[in-house]
């Protein structure tokens, strides 16, 4: 799973939301329980270790803020990754997809936001939705949340 977030300062935002004891680190514990707050069914062992794999390049057992920013940028890389950075992008949207009806709500986008302890109005997430809701809905599909996380 990734975040997928624009600038370094808002990955830095991110990085230091799993990294829950300050360290400069996200190890597999930290990982784990960002992962668990935001989803209805935990992720198994399995799932951890290869998020791990996959992001810990250096293979030191944690993952640092190079390692997550790098992480972040893999999803506009042509090929293989490219692939990888659509499902994670895909599996970011299905976070926020509470009712997984294949559209974030601005109830969503807030009760996600207030897990992660963000500090966020249901006005400010109302807000945040038409700025990316091309086809008025009142939602952001994938497609719509694709283009705001690539653009960001």
């Amino acid at each position: 799973m990734a975040i997928f977030f624009g600038s370094v300062e808002e990955m830095k935002k991110v990085f230091n939301k799993f990294d829950k004891n300050g360290d400069g680190k996200i190890c597999r514990e930290e990982l784990k329980s960002v992962l668990s707050a935001l989803s209805s069914q935990p992720p198994s062992s399995d799932e951890i270790d290869k998020i791990m794999t996959v992001m810990d390049r250096d293979g030191k057992g944690y993952i640092d803020l190079d390692e997550f920013i790098a992480f972040q940028g893999s999803a506009g890389v042509d090929g293989e990754e490219n692939r990888t950075g659509n499902e994670e992008l895909k599996d970011a949207f299905d976070l926020y997809d509470l009712d997984k009806n294949g559209l974030i709500s601005a109830n969503e986008l807030h009760a996600v936001l207030k897990r992660l302890g963000e500090e966020c109005s249901l006005s400010d997430c109302q807000r945040m939705i038409s700025k990316f809701d091309e086809n008025g809905d009142g939602n952001v599909d994938f497609q719509e949340f694709k283009k705001m996380m690539t653009n960001a």
